[in-house]
């Protein structure tokens, strides 16, 4: 087998000719580039009108043709329009795999043709063959640029789309209804406008290291959609017509650190800003040092405490002022029992054996409740004020945990 001859600067001089010549041709080449890749992919002619895609091809094709005699040192202008198509397809939504085939397909084309230019002269046809590598790699190298500034510029399109959609979402959180809105979140955010929603309020620790939420809380008939806050992170939820929010409550417990607020359901997306308020002032109902997710509608009470701190601060002066007078720790006892004897629906056996200790001795506690705030737990307005004024101190006093 002989040796393999080296190209020479004959060989050089004959594929410089073959592609000035080919200029000619080129034209007529970009006409059957343009009919093999409709017939390949029917989407390049949805994607791009055919006078455009004929134009950029065109003059893409005529900037290779002349890199690939062009002399080494020459500025490579076939790499500088590769870089610019692989940016405009990006942007156009051409998938990537197209735009690398019809850089593939050119290539096929334009190096087809500088053999057909050659016809029977074997000695122009040996220099050409001298020459494959040289057109091959100016085609790879376009191709590689393409598809690099491609794939950069879909990566920031794909970032500034993604900021844009965050930001329709904070919009409606912040309970901005305009129609124009809620119809471009919809599309963006691909949620149904009158669909069934939950906004969930999770008080953020920055010390605690965690996985993201969104990688930890699934669950059929539930989609979350998570924004960070300052001191917060919010979750819109969209609820499946046959799911509530008792599955939502279970879904989240024990998986998103504590504590939090769920909303009551609302019913659009214009109820979002609402379903917010109502999902803090859920929150606002979770004593310091609370690891609880805790729903509205299961807080009412409370709720109504918090969010009247005036109104709390006269119920706790007025129901309780006799037992602010006690010593803390002798306070927290009686108000420990109120607590026990209100979760145990009334039971003091049930109290006694969440406290440790004997029915008769919770018994003895709630009668000196009684006599302190001059009220019976046995008259229902003056349970009322009780278990609001308990709520009150363990809400808005400060180190009023019982």
């Amino acid at each position: 087998m002989g040796r393999r001859r080296r190209r020479t600067d004959d060989d050089w001089k004959v594929l410089a000719q073959a592609c000035t010549a080919l200029l000619e041709r080129v034209p007529e080449l970009v006409d059957e580039h343009l009919r093999e890749l409709h017939a390949y992919e029917p989407a390049y002619a949805r994607i791009l009108p055919y006078d455009q895609h004929w134009q950029e091809a065109q003059e893409a094709m005529r900037i290779g043709i002349e890199m690939i005699s062009a002399p080494r040192n020459s500025p490579r202008r076939d790499l500088e329009n590769a870089e610019e198509m692989g940016r405009r397809r990006a942007a156009q939504g051409m998938p990537l795999e197209l735009v690398v085939h019809a850089y593939r397909h050119a290539g096929h084309l334009v190096w087809d043709a500088l053999i057909e230019g050659a016809g029977s002269d074997t000695a122009q046809l040996a220099a050409l063959m001298q020459s494959a590598t040289t057109v091959w790699s100016a085609v790879d190298a376009q191709a590689d640029t393409a598809s690099e500034a491609y794939r950069s510029t879909e990566l920031e399109l794909r970032r500034r789309t993604d900021e844009q959609l965050q930001a329709l979402l904070d919009a409606l959180l912040q309970g901005q209804r305009s129609p124009e809105l809620v119809a471009r979140a919809a599309a963006g955010l691909d949620l149904p406008e009158q669909g069934r929603y939950a906004v969930v309020v999770l008080r953020y620790d920055r010390r605690e290291e965690r996985e993201p939420f969104h990688r930890q809380v699934q669950g059929e008939g539930v989609r979350f959609l998570w924004r960070m806050g300052a001191d917060c992170e919010l979750g819109v939820v969209a609820l499946a017509h046959d799911t509530g929010l008792d599955a939502l409550s279970e879904l989240l417990d024990g998986r998103c650190p504590g504590p939090g607020g769920i909303s009551p359901v609302v019913v659009g997306l214009t109820e979002l800003g609402r379903a917010r308020r109502l999902a803090e002032l859920a929150l606002r109902t979770c004593p310091p040092g609370s690891r609880q997710i805790v729903r509205l509608d299961r807080r009412m009470a409370g709720a109504l405490v918090v969010s009247q701190p005036e109104m709390a601060s006269l119920l706790v002066s007025d129901v309780l002022g006799g037992l602010l007078e006690l010593d803390p720790a002798d306070r927290a006892v009686l108000l420990e029992t109120l607590d026990a004897w209100l979760e145990c629906e009334g039971s003091a056996g049930r109290a006694a054996g969440r406290l440790y200790c004997h029915r008769n001795t919770v018994f003895n506690r709630l009668r000196r409740l009684e006599q302190l705030t001059s009220r019976s737990l046995s008259r229902p307005r003056d349970l009322t004020e009780m278990t609001l004024a308990l709520d009150a101190f363990r809400l808005t006093a400060p180190g009023g945990s019982v």
